[in-house]
């Protein structure tokens, strides 16, 4: 007997290294593929490891009582880890056929029933010497019966999965094997616990389950090559789909319509048809993003591109070339078709978009032309129905038809906005920078930074020069960002080298302001030039705030947290505004020139200054006053209580070395 139970501690101290061995090689598989899957069936073969450890010193301690509490623990172990084992193994299994991952939360239920389980089972029975039986049934009789059970579910389970591989098949069989013998054991040890053959049959069930479990091991292993298998070649699938098709919409990305044009151009003359190209773009397209997320975005440019290829109209090619605009192809066999094309397309834009229990409605600018008419080839059909939707978007026109007088404009837009990109790389743009007087301590008490170009053949450029350049071409954000990083590097540098620090204003565009990482892109600048927050302003007009209070608010709050200023420039332009101040939380109006230029002389207008002042004081923020250029002006704006003043009269912009050496007086 006791040679019997030696052999049987040294069958299963080999067990527990044979799946100790493959639960190292799939720990090895997971740290290169990162699967959840692989992870579960590591510690499921872990746990079958531990179990059998388990087994294996309570017949080395074969000597000691049931109730002993070596034995005691031993047991817990090997019950905990068996159903450790089972839970894992059915987790991985769903997470492989589902290429799903699970939270901890899903997990943790049925780990923690599988922890009281096996303890549970443990202990009840465990100090009765006479109900050997019932710790039988419990320890082994039930827990043969859970796994046959789930074991057989599993097995079905991947028998009515829709993709079975060759891995998935064998799994199928060994689990529907392995749970019927767990099943038929189950039952023949409730009628044939004291039989002799059960003896015998529960010795042969050692090796048959070690081979099983062994079997099981090597099943994962080929389960997640053929996994990887399959993931490359879906991977090479969806790569060269994605190499014709653009990934949001699934419609054509701009290579293939450039592909795909000649063969619809070709068809055309055929039949002698004309060949009509659409190009539409959405407006306010970022306003949508920014108002209801980027998931609403990209879900009505799916929605789009469904409703274009999906025209009445049937169209030769569909296409998406770039954010939110679409190319449209159509066959025209008579003129008046193009204008009921171009009522369809804005009706089928137009129409209401379901998203989330409300309805979004957009609208479109489109510019197309026609070939043989406007371009031979694609790219000048394309390039030219470009030119004739910008032409709608600056003008404000719902559609636009391409003509040659476009040409020169194109080419001189083409040629401004890499004039202006290689002006921003050669750091062309410099920063002029207007003082701001405290009225109540008659000291500086921060900057305006204004943008000039240094531009090297026509000489220093005033913003009017250049800006609606800019703004046209949709460089806002590019020179937002430019002025944004100057800002803060020459507070920076000015504290380096002055030990000094001066707050800085920046003026800042619906277009930046609007852009959710416009708060992660100032954060970065004020740490890479050990800025403090306080020491950087922005200044943002009223019109950008009227636009979307609400999400005007929640983007000054964020700055204000940082602890950044926010200050409305050009206020007054609308004296009604002013009840938008008590619910926005800024620091400082700026009163719009146009309010100071006669503030000294006429009546209205010092009243409505006045009345700005006091009702911006009743609410606790600050005012400073834009162009003032007399000593009259500014008396009476200390009179009547302005907080701040900012004009030629205190001091014109100044380059950085001018404004330096003021400083020095100061």
């Amino acid at each position: 007997m006791e040679e019997h139970l030696l052999a049987q501690a040294l069958l299963f101290a080999i067990e527990a290294f044979v799946f100790a061995l493959l639960a190292f090689f799939l720990w090895v598989y997971y740290q290169g593929l990162g699967r959840q899957y692989v992870k579960l069936w590591m510690l499921s073969l872990l746990a079958l490891s531990v179990s059998s450890a388990a087994i294996s010193l309570q017949n080395y301690y074969y000597d000691l009582a049931q109730s002993h509490i070596i034995q005691l623990a031993l047991e817990a172990v090997e019950q905990v880890a068996r159903y450790f084992h089972l839970v894992l193994l059915l987790f991985g299994l769903y997470c492989a056929k589902t290429q799903r991952s699970l939270l901890s939360k899903t997990l943790l239920p049925a780990i923690s029933a599988a922890l009281l389980l096996g303890l549970m089972v443990t202990i009840l029975y465990a100090f009765d010497k006479q109900n050997v039986f019932n710790r039988f049934y419990l320890r082994v009789s039930l827990q043969s019966f859970i796994f046959g059970c789930c074991l057989l579910g599993a097995s079905f389970y991947l028998l009515f999965s829709p993709k079975q591989y060759f891995s998935s098949k064998v799994l199928m069989w060994l689990l529907f094997f392995i749970g019927a013998r767990y099943l038929l054991f189950s039952f023949a040890s409730i009628i044939a616990i004291t039989e002799d053959w059960f003896r015998e049959l529960s010795a042969i069930m050692v090796y048959v389950d070690f081979g099983a479990n062994s079997i099981l091991g090597f099943i994962m292993l080929i389960w997640m090559q053929g996994a990887e298998r399959n993931a490359a070649l879906v991977a090479m699938s969806q790569i060269q789909y994605l190499g014709k098709h653009d990934s949001l919409t699934g419609v054509l990305n701009r290579e293939q319509v450039i592909e795909k044009l000649p063969l619809a151009m070709t068809l055309a003359l055929e039949k002698n048809n004309k060949l009509c190209i659409f190009l539409l773009d959405i407006k306010h397209f970022k306003f949508i993003n920014d108002t209801y997320g980027l998931k609403a975005g990209d879900h009505l440019l799916g929605e789009i591109a469904k409703r274009l290829n999906n025209s009445i109209l049937l169209p030769q090619v569909v296409g998406r070339l770039s954010g939110d605009s679409f190319v449209f192809v159509l066959d025209i066999q008579r003129a008046h078709m193009v204008e009921m094309a171009l009522d369809h397309l804005h009706e089928l834009i137009s129409r209401p978009y379901p998203y989330q229990e409300q309805d979004i409605t957009i609208s479109c600018s489109i510019g197309y032309c026609f070939f043989p008419e406007h371009g031979e080839n694609a790219e000048d059909l394309l390039q030219n129905a470009n030119m004739a939707l910008f032409e709608a978007e600056s003008h404000n026109k719902p559609s636009v038809v391409f003509e040659e007088s476009m040409q020169s404009q194109g080419r001189y837009y083409l040629l401004m906005e890499k004039e202006i990109r290689d002006a921003l790389a050669a750091d062309e743009f410099v920063l002029y920078f207007q003082p701001q007087l405290n009225l109540l301590t008659n000291r500086l008490e921060g900057v305006e930074a204004l943008i000039r170009w240094q531009h090297p053949q026509k000489g220093l450029l005033t913003p009017d020069k250049f800006l609606p350049d800019i703004e046209k071409l949709g460089l806002n954000s590019e020179l937002d960002g430019y002025v944004l990083n100057k800002a803060c590097q020459t507070i920076g540098d000015w504290y380096e080298r002055y030990h000094r620090r001066i707050a800085i204003a920046v003026n800042i565009t619906a277009v930046e302001f609007q852009d959710p990482g416009l708060v992660d892109k100032i954060q970065a600048l004020l740490f890479e030039h050990n800025v403090p927050s306080n020491f950087l302003e922005l200044e943002i007009t009223e019109n950008m705030v009227m636009t979307d209070i609400s999400s005007a608010m929640d983007t000054i709050v964020t700055l204000q947290s940082m602890g950044i200023k926010v200050s409305i420039d050009d206020f007054g332009t609308g004296y009604s505004s002013l009840v938008y101040l008590r619910k926005l939380p800024i620091d400082k109006i700026k009163i719009d020139r146009s309010f100071i230029t006669e503030v000294a002389s006429n009546d209205s207008d010092l009243t409505i200054v006045k009345s700005m002042v006091e009702l911006s004081h009743g609410l606790g923020k600050r005012v400073l006053a834009e162009g003032v250029e007399s000593v009259e002006q500014l008396n009476l704006l200390r009179h009547i209580g302005c907080d701040a003043v900012q004009g030629y009269f205190i001091k014109k912009p100044l380059p950085e070395d001018e404004f330096v050496q003021y400083l020095k007086r100061r």
